[in-house]
């Protein structure tokens, strides 16, 4: 689920959340085998493949296209080449773009744009300059307010606070909301979920951070220059911030070395963030990859309030990277003396001892030091998440929350849920599903205050298991039934472009989204990994067969063109059902049934594991598999609902699966990823093959 989710890797809510080109010399995916060929490979039991062979099989041409890109240095350069890439993973049909965030109805007291709006990092989750309100906010005084933030960003000022005063409104100190998972850590640096950081970004600030109006501005770097190269990063670290407890008492000041050691102990836990410097800062990929020497590492503090970093080369986006968690400071002093040491192998040795390591830890808020807006001050894994105003925060004039509170929800009831937020347990509530839209009519509420909330560069999706090496968790739960032939049989159908894209082409979105978003369904549907508009051309450019796309043309325009020409036929634009093709997704299964030939046996199977305490992904899951088995017929292809009884076990087959071959399952939709950084590059590098992609494990590899 990032941030990445990612942000962090993002985690698919169970109540509010719906959940071939030019090779380059790179072998294609084969979609036409001859099936006396694969017949004579067919083993007579199930034995799972080499990763690599499977990805340079499917995804080849995908890889060698994003390292193409990589290697340009001109944004307008790499967005065509990108675009290119993107449209290569899409057409493999391993992978189904589902939602976004946002698009449909809700209720809040929150004043829109009172938290950054910006569409990579961490802080969106920053709400320490939230406006919250003691009633809902009406539609008008929602659009007023809309009208002035877009104004602010031409050069005015939006003061949200001061208007709904005026409108009647009394301004509250306190923001309510629920969460179903709970952070596993309060290290931001040893995680990329974003269960985890969406807690703790409140508590720490970077070297920037984003306003409301989406400009970047100083945070712990006061200023900062570059040099003439474009590779040397100078920071001058704000004086006088200190880290304090959890009891807000003072424990030392914030300097250079503690931003140093943030990053030295990121690299350290190879947690999911670690990728992300690949190739970017000096001596990092060697030193946390092949044992180079931390003394290599283009990561200095030259004086106590100096902090330099050292790039491999030019990057037009790396101060957007610094709203993200892989670059937070960590207070080296505390870390050192909760049993904390320096380097991959000693850090891996000492955090295995629980009785000296003791950093971080999810059931004891002393456990970590802040230096942010807030402090943990609660967290109770199965009930509450409390995080308090740190009073001596550097920036305390910007504040205007006392008090953060997660409580929590396991999503089994939306009406007690509504009925809490009317009543004013919760700030705000989604009502696009049918029990709450219906309850929100019948009072009027919806009718007063309603509104469709904004989309977001967040992007779920599912992915078909090309190999897949869990058939049951160790616990025995969530066990498949298939039998040896049946795991045989789809593994190979797997293998196969046209029965891949059969599957993808039969869901029907839309009504899938629909029993939570209800008539807001097709509102958030997104069909391409990256956000359509998440960047756009600066000035005409012209790809390698001479076609042109002139200055401003959006990264997904880009893509469509890419996908049209290969013959691929999905609208990637947001708020349509793009992939939904039962025509093509019949002709697509004939043809894989002719290509496949005798070696598999019919109908294919396809485990999907779903959790049956909540009754959206009950009846979602039931949609999706009635969508694929009327397209494609249950004789060629039988849906197995899989049952997990607990969270825990419903998120070890999919979400919270470290690997590739512990995805517990052949078709996943429970995961998404938020951009950290201002390029497509942030989206496309999850997908990287060679154990280089975070995200590649949901298509079951590496």
């Amino acid at each position: 689920m990032s941030k990445n989710l990612s942000k962090v890797m993002a985690v698919l809510l169970l109540v509010v959340c719906a959940l071939a080109f030019t090779s380059c010399g790179k072998k294609a995916d084969s979609a036409a085998a001859p099936a006396a060929k694969a017949a004579a490979a067919r083993p007579t039991s199930y034995v799972r493949e080499a990763d690599d062979v499977i990805y340079e099989n499917i995804l080849g041409s995908y890889g060698a296209l994003l390292d193409a890109a990589d290697a340009k240095q001109d944004p307008d350069e790499r967005y065509v080449l990108y675009a290119q890439a993107e449209a290569a993973l899409l057409s493999s049909a391993t992978f189904l773009p589902m939602t976004t965030r946002g698009g449909r109805y809700g209720l809040t007291r929150v004043a829109p744009r009172t938290v950054p709006y910006v569409k990579w990092g961490n802080d969106e989750y920053r709400l320490h300059k939230m406006v919250v309100v003691d009633k809902f906010i009406t539609k008008e005084d929602r659009a007023e307010l809309l009208k002035q933030w877009e104004a602010a960003t031409k050069g005015g000022k939006y003061d949200p606070a001061a208007y709904l005063k005026g409108k009647g409104y009394t301004q509250k100190n306190t923001y309510v909301t629920t969460f179903q998972t709970a952070p596993v850590t309060l290290d931001w640096l040893n995680t990329s979920s974003q269960a985890d950081t969406e807690i703790t970004v409140n508590c720490v600030d970077g070297l920037i951070e984003y306003d409301n109006l989406n400009q970047m501005q100083p945070a712990l770097a006061e200023s900062w220059s570059v040099s003439a190269d474009g590779t040397v990063y100078t920071f001058n670290i704000r004086k006088g911030v200190n880290w304090y407890t959890a009891e807000g008492q003072k424990y030392a000041e914030v300097t250079a070395e503690d931003f140093v050691a943030g990053f030295h102990h990121m690299l350290d836990t190879q947690a999911g963030l670690e990728w992300l410097v690949d190739g970017l800062i000096v001596g990092a990929t060697d030193y946390y990859s092949a044992g180079g020497s931390w003394d290599a590492v283009g990561y200095k503090a030259v004086d106590k309030y100096t902090l330099q970093v050292t790039l491999e080369r030019p990057t037009s986006y790396f101060m957007t990277m610094l709203a993200y968690s892989c670059f937070l400071p960590m207070c080296d002093s505390f870390y050192k003396a909760h049993g904390g040491v320096y380097g991959v192998d000693e850090y891996a040795a000492a955090s295995a001892d629980a009785n000296t390591y003791t950093f971080g830890k999810n059931t004891d808020v002393a456990s970590q030091v802040y230096c942010g807006p807030f402090l943990v001050t609660k967290l109770e894994s199965s009930s509450e998440i409390v995080c308090t105003r740190n009073k001596n925060y550097w920036n305390n004039a910007t504040t205007t929350l006392e008090t953060i509170r997660w409580v929590y929800d396991n999503g089994e009831d939306l009406v007690q849920y509504y009925n809490d937020t009317v009543a004013g347990v919760y700030t705000a509530t989604a009502i696009g599903d049918q029990a709450r839209f219906e309850l929100a009519k019948k009072d009027g509420n919806f009718d007063k205050y309603g509104y469709i909330t904004d989309t977001e560069a967040t992007t779920y999706f599912g992915g078909l298991n090309l190999n897949r090496g869990t058939f049951a968790l160790d616990s025995g739960a969530c066990a498949s039934s298939q039998t040896e032939d049946q795991k045989i049989s789809t593994h190979l159908a797997m293998q196969n472009q046209n029965f891949r894209k059969a599957v993808l082409f039969a869901i029907n979105k839309e009504n899938y989204n629909a029993v939570s978003n209800g008539e807001t369904a097709l509102n958030n549907l997104r069909n391409m990994y990256t956000s359509p508009d998440f960047v756009s051309l600066s000035k005409t450019m012209k790809d390698a067969e001479g076609h042109s796309f002139p200055a401003g043309t959006f990264y997904g325009d880009m893509v469509q063109y890419y996908l049209n020409k290969a013959g691929f036929n999905v609208n990637v634009a947001d708020g349509v059902d793009g992939w939904y093709k039962p025509e093509e997704a019949k002709a697509a299964m004939t043809a894989a049934v002719k290509e496949l030939g005798d070696t598999v046996t019919y109908p294919i199977n396809i485990d999907i594991v779903y959790y049956s305490a909540s009754d959206v992904q009950t009846a979602q899951l039931a949609v999706v598999k009635n969508s694929i088995e009327s397209v494609l017929g249950a004789d060629k292809v039988v849906v197995n609902m899989i049952e997990a009884t607990t969270s825990n076990d419903y998120y070890a087959c999919g979400y919270r699966a470290m690997t590739g071959e512990a995805e517990n399952q052949d078709l996943f939709y429970g995961s998404g990823w938020g951009p950290d950084y201002g390029d497509p590059k942030t989206y496309l590098d999850t997908m990287k093959g060679y154990g280089g992609g975070y995200m590649s494990k949901v298509i079951g590899l590496f």
